[in-house]
């Protein structure tokens, strides 16, 4: 047959490693992963050489903020700056949009908002707040892939977090259907008032024994109710012990961190643009965190891109906005740190695409194999570049990577194999049912 498109690499980034490939497209899924030499007619060919091909990375962790907070962010922007770094999946978070997604009517809000503005494919997490349970297998039969929830205050009023009590009426139901339950784990009680605008004070004020008896309440409810749970954005490097005791117990619980808790330190927080909640901590704990990812305890990596309107980045730590925007420099932000600890970039893929598309089980994606979607990376893993706000693609040009060099350069995102070149062409996803 003839293939729509046969790429040829040195550096084809495959399932069982890095090896010199070719890869034929038709239809839009990967038809034929074949020796680099290998004939393949094709409509069309391109020869990468030495620069290397990734399957599209999976971004499970993105506030779109659209509709309601659409001045934040926007469907149109947000899924432009992923194509721009390499992410062709991301599945959007329920809060701070408005709606949020808590409810059967909410989601279908959302996905008319996110009609026709879509540069990759989405996918929707449901909440879970107080007094939804009864929404919560609706989400499920309409879509969405998981339930997130909030050990302690979400910083927006309309998204109430969980106390115990609720949390384990919650778990019990999405365990019944069979779901995900994703948990930002803060305990409130551990949790104080900065006692000034340094970024010292508000370090202190979100201890990691707030992480940790957070997870453990996690870690009990999942015990309990049997639900499959997953920590986001892991910060505090004390919480690896009972995740790892937990999962070697043959508990479904899994964890992520963010690529600003494995690049940068609190040395470094010297404006709002680097405050997000949990925090940045000290290079020892990100030290850790890279041995939470090298042993397994922790499986993913994504970006938690919470952007605002830049008014709201201003002031201090005690009164900024806390939320990280990364969406674009992701790839390369944690290339850059990994390589420097020996890491390849097999396991980065592993990190922040295959293991995101598993946990969240989004059909055809997350690997360069036979029958998956051809969402496809030409990344050049080793030229530099130093980060410049005006060259980002979401909507508001605050990031704490400013002036930062970063090696690792996307050169072209492919989408069912076409390249991503502007035009809206992505599509809306829904969960993929267990066979």
């Amino acid at each position: 047959m003839t293939y729509d498109l046969v790429i040829r690499t040195r550096r084809a980034v495959l399932p069982d490693g890095e090896r010199p490939a070719a890869v034929a497209v038709a239809g839009g899924r990967i038809a034929e992963v074949a020796e680099r030499d290998a004939p393949l007619p094709a409509a069309s060919e391109t020869d990468l050489g030495d620069t290397a091909l990734l399957p599209g990375l999976v971004d499970t962790h993105v506030h779109i903020n659209e509709p309601g907070r659409t001045e934040w962010e926007g469907f149109a922007t947000a899924t432009r700056a992923a194509a721009a770094g390499g992410v062709t999946t991301l599945i959007d978070m329920p809060l701070n949009s408005l709606p949020p997604t808590v409810s059967a009517a909410a989601l279908a809000a959302k996905r008319a908002a996110a009609a026709g503005k879509l540069h990759v494919d989405v996918g929707f997490w449901g909440g879970a707040i107080p007094g939804n349970v009864p929404s919560l297998r609706p989400l499920h039969d309409g879509g969405v892939f998981g339930f997130k929830c909030f050990a302690s205050d979400s910083g927006v009023p309309e998204f109430p977090p969980l106390s115990p009590g609720e949390m384990r009426d919650a778990f019990r139901e999405i365990a019944a259907f069979g779901g995900l339950v994703i948990v930002h784990a803060e305990d409130p009680s551990a949790l104080t008032a900065p006692a000034d605008g340094g970024y010292p004070a508000f370090l202190a004020s979100r201890p990691p024994a707030a992480e940790r008896r957070a997870v453990e309440q996690v870690i009990r409810l999942a015990g309990e109710t049997g639900v499959r749970a997953h920590i986001l954005h892991l910060s505090a490097a004390d919480c690896l012990e009972p995740l790892a005791k937990a999962q070697s117990d043959g508990l479904p619980i899994t964890a992520e961190t963010c690529p600003h808790y494995l690049v940068l330190s609190d040395g470094e927080a010297r404006e709002p643009a680097y405050k997000c909640c949990p925090p940045i901590r000290d290079p020892a704990n990100r030290d850790a965190l890279w041995q939470g990812l090298a042993s397994g305890v922790i499986s993913c990596v994504v970006s938690d891109h919470s952007p605002s309107t830049p008014d709201l980045k201003q002031g201090d730590f005690a009164t900024a906005w806390g939320g990280i925007s990364s969406l674009q420099l992701g790839l390369p932000a944690v290339w850059t740190a990994a390589r420097a600890r020996g890491h390849d970039l097999a396991t980065v893929v592993r990190w922040m695409a295959e293991a995101p598309a598993a946990l969240a089980a989004v059909p055809g994606k997350g690997r360069i194999a036979a029958g998956n979607d051809a969402d496809l990376v030409a990344f050049d893993p080793d030229a530099p570049f130093t980060v410049d706000p005006a060259r980002l693609r979401h909507r508001h040009p605050v990031t704490p990577y400013e002036g930062r060099t970063l090696t690792g350069t996307v050169r072209t995102t492919w989408l069912r194999g076409v390249p991503v070149d502007g035009t809206p062409s992505g599509r809306m996803l829904t969960r993929k049912e267990a066979p």
